[in-house]
Formats: C-alpha cells, sequence, structure tokens
C-alpha cells in the first residue's frame, strides 16, 4: 500500500529510502503521532525517540543487534515489507533513571562510573529494596535486553533475550577477582554511591547525565514499551 507517511530521524539516506518503496518521509518530529511508522537510523537517533515519548512502532535501522535493526544495504526492500504487511513487533521495556535531577528516560543501559580514569570507587546494588551486592570497582551498568550486547557484554555479562523483562546488573572493572553477575526484575533498580574517593559520573544510554554524589543512588524503574518492527532483513539479537 503506497503513499502511507512514515517518520525519518537519523541519517540522509532514510528519506530516499522511504519514497522508493512507496512511502511519504516525515520529518518533524511533532507530526509522527500520525505516521505509519518511524525509521530511526543509529541508536542515538532510538534515543532521542525514547526521550522524546514516542508511540508508535519504530523500524530500527542499525542500531544494534538488541533492538532486531536492519542494515542499511537492505533498507529499501525492509520498507517495502513494512509498508505492504502486517509485520510482528518485538516490545522493549522503556526505563525511567530517577534520583537528584530531572527524569530521565532510557532503553539501552544505566551506569555510575568513576570519572576519573584508573580511579575506583564502591557501589551498591539493591532490586524490589533487597540488597543484592556491594562491591569496589570503576562503575557498574544495569543493562536492559535491547542495550545487553553493548557495555554489559563487554564486561562479562550475558546477552539478554528481548521480551524476557529483566536487566543484567555487572561491575566495571571489578577489584574482586570473582565479581558477581546479576540477573534482576527491571522494576526496581537502585545504583548507590558508597566511596568518596574520586567523583561518579551517572551515564544513561551512553550519555554523562549528572555526577553523583557518595552516599548518593539513583533507582531504575520500567515505565513504558519501545515496538520495533521484525522484518526479513532485521538481525538476531544474539
Amino acid at each position: 500500500m503506497s503513499g502511507q507517511r512514515v517518520g525519518v530521524v537519523g541519517a540522509s539516506e532514510i528519506a530516499p529510502a522511504v519514497e522508493a518503496a512507496g512511502g511519504i518521509p516525515v520529518v518533524d518530529p511533532e507530526a509522527f503521532g500520525s505516521v505509519r511508522f518511524v525509521v530511526a537510523a543509529g541508536e542515538p537517533a532510538i534515543v532521542d525517540l525514547v526521550r522524546g515519548g514516542i508511540d508508535v512502532p519504530v523500524v530500527a535501522v542499525s542500531a544494534g543487534a538488541g533492538l532486531r535493526s536492519v542494515p542499511f544495504e537492505r533498507l529499501e526492500a525492509a520498507l517495502t515489507e513494512a509498508l505492504e504487511a502486517a509485520v510482528p513487533v518485538v516490545d522493549h521495556p522503556i526505563i525511567e533513571v530517577t534520583g537528584g535531577f530531572e527524569p530521565i528516560r532510557a532503553v539501552f543501559d544505566v551506569g555510575l562510573m568513576a570519572a576519573e580514569p584508573a580511579r575506583i570507587s564502591e557501589f551498591a546494588v539493591r532490586s524490589g529494596g533487597e540488597r543484592v551486592s556491594r562491591f569496589r570497582a570503576d562503575g557498574v551498568v544495569a543493562s536492559t535486553p535491547a542495550g545487553s550486547g553493548g557495555y554489559n557484554r563487554n564486561a562479562g555479562g550475558p546477552v539478554l533475550a528481548p521480551g524476557t523483562g529483566v536487566a543484567s546488573v555487572v561491575p566495571i572493572a571489578p577489584f574482586a577477582t570473582a565479581p558477581g553477575r546479576w540477573i534482576v526484575p527491571l522494576d526496581s533498580i537502585e545504583l548507590a554511591v558508597k566511596r568518596d574517593e574520586t567523583p561518579v559520573e551517572l551515564l544513561v544510554d551512553g550519555r554523562r547525565e549528572a555526577i553523583v554524589d557518595p552516599g548518593g543512588s539513583v533507582t531504575v524503574s520500567r515505565v513504558g514499551t519501545l515496538e520495533t518492527h521484525v522484518l526479513s532483513a532485521s538481525r538476531s539479537p544474539f
């Protein structure tokens, strides 16, 4: 079916591909409420959509395996499929990070990291109000299934299947030789700073957002869902 409106974010190549597939590209985010779906290229574009409150399905392009994204070289065929047929979607949890700052929405991961190179701090993790662990490390990251193939995986955490509704929590460069790694529900996770030897930065979906003071903490909770199309060209999440 041609002539359908399709939102476009993140790369100049997308609009011509939408037109070639028979769609009408829409570049104004204020008009995304009236489009069939949004095509978003790259993780930064996905992050911007989530923070802006996206409520229509997304075709992720070169945005990581966790979102079942489509490679650029197969984009036109994927868009033709998405416009002409009913295709399945995958629900990805949107999380919100709260603390001594305005709430921040995310879809990939949340981390606390020592702001100075080669400096460690002490962190604590709680889930659902219960103590999970306390450890010394360069940092700690909590990842959704969509983000578990990124920093989490590089730090030794597991890749999580979409739809599992859990988070992987992993220390970054831990002081201990046999650190723990934990799978916890996404409903309520607390990451806290327990030492005052070095400043600690809050990173949300890879963006530096704030300094967390000693004794301070951030809370992660699930607040919504990002829908992405699963197309013939979509990559496996593993």
